[in-house]
């Protein structure tokens, strides 16, 4: 405690409390100035307390920044996908990161454009110049997908996934009223292109392609069924 007894202690004009002995027969204080230092000692330990305070009210603030809105960057990429977990012909292991990392284009002088199979994430005044593409979701769209938008701009809009339109063929599509369909290359029949549809012929057809057209790669072909489908050991 500061004060030892009221009637022994004085003030000085800077403030500072000091403790003196009364002079008989003065009427006035005889101020003797003692060691200020358990005083420093105590105003050290209220000035640390004070900016803690200051310190955790700032750093609370920061977290709840952080919580409402997210850094740009951070958002990475999923690696690996397993697909076909319902397939008779077993499950499917794909390495997206290979195909967005790795020269695995149709040239194979680049990694894969997202949009090649996240097609409806760019304006639908592009994907209308890749027909049979319609749709663009959102539909009011005005990026497109890339890596780099991906991790840095958190305001992109929410990535969308094959199921979600192409679901199996007795559910309900997420994003969509029902499944959508293309006509046949020859004729007029149609093909609902639920996800086993969508799968094989974005998949297979870009593999059979390359295989086609080029001489230093071989991936599986969509009539190498067992080369991609997995089934569990028994």
């Amino acid at each position: 405690m500061i004060f030892r007894r009221a009637q022994n202690v004085t003030r000085d004009r800077s403030g500072i409390f000091e403790v003196g002995k009364y002079a008989k027969g003065s009427g006035q204080f005889a101020v003797g100035k003692e060691k200020r230092k358990r005083l420093s000692m105590r105003r050290i330990i209220i000035g640390s307390c004070l900016l803690a305070l200051l310190i955790s009210g700032s750093a609370t603030s920061v977290i709840n920044s952080y919580a409402q809105d997210p850094p740009a960057r951070g958002r990475k990429p999923h690696e690996v996908y397993t697909l076909g977990t319902e397939a008779k012909l077993g499950v499917v292991t794909f390495s997206h990161i290979d195909h967005i990392t790795k020269n695995r284009n149709l040239a194979g002088t680049a990694p894969m454009a997202c949009i090649e199979c996240h097609h409806t994430a760019q304006p639908v005044s592009e994907v209308l110049k890749h027909p049979p593409l319609k749709t663009a979701w959102p539909a009011d769209r005005t990026s497109t997908l890339t890596a780099d938008l991906f991790e840095k701009d958190p305001k992109a809009p929410e990535m969308v996934v094959c199921r979600d339109c192409h679901s199996r063929t007795d559910t309900k599509p997420k994003l969509l009223p029902e499944l959508p369909q293309i006509k046949l290359e020859e004729g007029t029949a149609l093909i609902t292109l639920n996800n086993q549809q969508a799968y094989h012929r974005n998949c297979g057809g870009c593999h059979d392609e390359i295989v086609k057209t080029r001489t230093d790669a071989s991936p599986p072909t969509s009539k190498k069924c067992m080369v991609c489908h997995k089934k569990a050991a028994a």
